[in-house]
């Protein structure tokens, strides 16, 4: 567990808000793709989820002239960024409660894991405040979540990290939208390629995560037996 003292309300609430986060996250995957599979759900892909590939895409088609809808594109975004960050509080918070902690236990007992980690924590501390816009940048790391829970260990108040947090996820989603506007055309046949399996991606990733979920749930019951 993340702490290292007697648990008390505070410490449960956080724990749950994290399961809460990640089956969320988990169910919210076939959604996204299947979002993804036409023009005219883009924007609802953007303003849900807060997608950044959804957000490139967004700007593409609207370069081509195919966003019609009434709604302004900035709302969307905007839209994109509130819901893209509606969870993160969860992470600053669990910094607040345990400081590392919860870095501890997503690095588990690997080493090559542990070692990520501390990788992730070192640039997180070199970087400061400017951690916050490298948090959002696509790398194969868990970066974003050891920035934020970083954020909440190093005692940065709660108003500032959500400021922070949505104005640079808000410049992030512009700068998307703009380097899709300016691309264009190749990305929309992309999505015109791509619209015709996914609702293939979508059934699949649907049975992923039923197959996530009861594995999960099978490990937990067999190592409760085994206790």
């Amino acid at each position: 567990m993340p702490w290292r003292h007697k648990p008390g309300r505070s410490d449960i609430a956080c724990l749950a808000w994290m399961g809460v986060l990640g089956a969320v996250s988990l169910a919210i995957l076939p959604l996204r793709a299947w979002l993804l599979g036409a023009a005219s759900r883009i924007p609802v892909l953007v303003a849900v989820t807060g997608s950044r590939t959804g957000a490139a895409t967004f700007g593409a088609l609207m370069r081509e002239g195919d966003y019609h809808a009434a709604i302004p594109w900035v709302l969307v975004l905007v839209a994109g960024t509130i819901m893209s960050c509606k969870f993160d509080w969860v992470y600053w918070w669990a910094g607040k409660l345990w400081g590392r902690g919860m870095i501890e236990v997503w690095a588990g007992r690997s080493e090559r894991a542990r070692r990520r980690y501390e990788k992730v924590e070192r640039w997180a501390d070199r970087a400061g405040w400017f951690g916050m816009f490298l948090a959002y940048v696509p790398i194969p790391l868990p970066l974003m979540a050891v920035v934020f829970v970083l954020a909440g260990a190093n005692r940065m108040s709660v108003r500032r990290f959500v400021a922070m947090n949505c104005t640079v996820c808000l410049i992030w989603l512009l700068g998307c939208t703009g380097i899709g506007y300016l691309v264009g055309a190749p990305i929309t046949a992309v999505l015109e390629v791509y619209s015709r399996i996914a609702n293939y991606v979508a059934i699949a990733l649907v049975v992923v995560v039923f197959v996530v979920a009861f594995s999960s749930s099978w490990r937990k019951n067999n190592q409760a037996a085994r206790a």
